[in-house]
């Protein structure tokens, strides 16, 4: 336990944002990996899934959750990926 008492509201403060933070990043998991399955199952639904995947990336993204450049390395990929479905 903090001795100090900034170090005390710190610690609290940080798991608030632990558990915030979890939230945004759990759903932008889901969302990809529903992305992927309806992309790799050849869905009609897939390009939706897929800009729901982009959405929830960029708000963890937007919210600190995740890095940006994480979240733009997962579009790129996902992007990819649909396209790939879409040639064959």
């Amino acid at each position: 336990m903090p001795n100090i008492r900034s170090a005390a509201k710190r610690a609290r403060q940080d798991l608030r944002r632990r558990d915030r933070n979890r939230g945004y990043r759990s759903a932008a998991r889901t969302a990809v990996k529903r992305a992927r399955e309806s992309i790799e199952e050849s869905d009609p639904e897939a390009p939706e899934a897929v800009r729901l995947a982009f959405v929830a990336l960029d708000r963890a993204a937007q919210r600190g959750a995740i890095h940006a450049n994480n979240a733009a390395r997962r579009k790129s990929r996902l992007k990819r990926q649909q396209k790939k479905a879409l040639a064959e």
